[in-house]
């Protein structure tokens, strides 16, 4: 529930685990929110059920995000379908609800900060709406 971490900057996991390549034959064949479980998976461990993580992943990735042929060797992911256009919407929506089921048994009351001059707050703002426990403030720098 940290912000920054002890050394002011970003949080990163001790050790990035490997993804199984079984899962790289697949996907192919899986949906979205079927590669998104997956991979919150091994980062998540044991820390939220899996029934419960599958919930979570499907209610986070409820829009498209259509795979586009550019040619027969070349395709991209277009990540820009969300509820407010941007590609953090999955980042946002995810944590918002992780962070939701973390404090789901607490009184305690979490207040983020968004700094931006883009559409992160936007993103946050959409992800963290209607989220008890959690209070959302942006700071937006306006044009001059």
């Amino acid at each position: 529930m940290k912000g920054l971490s002890p050394d002011g900057g970003l949080f990163m996991p001790v050790e990035i685990p490997q993804l199984d390549v079984l899962l790289f034959n697949e996907l192919q064949k899986l949906s979205i929110q079927e590669i998104g479980f997956e991979v919150a998976k091994i980062f998540v461990d044991d820390e939220i059920s899996d029934a419960y993580l599958k919930s979570i992943v499907d209610d986070v990735i409820n829009f498209e995000a259509p795979l586009v042929e550019l040619d027969s060797k070349l395709s991209i992911l277009e990540l820009f379908h969300g509820p407010t256009l941007a590609f953090k919407d999955f980042g946002a929506r995810f944590m918002a609800r992780t962070m939701s089921h973390f404090l789901k048994d607490s009184d305690e009351t979490v207040n983020i900060l968004v700094a931006t001059s883009g559409d992160t707050g936007s993103a946050v703002a959409s992800g963290f709406y209607g989220i008890d426990g959690i209070n959302v403030y942006l700071l937006i720098q306006a044009e001059k």
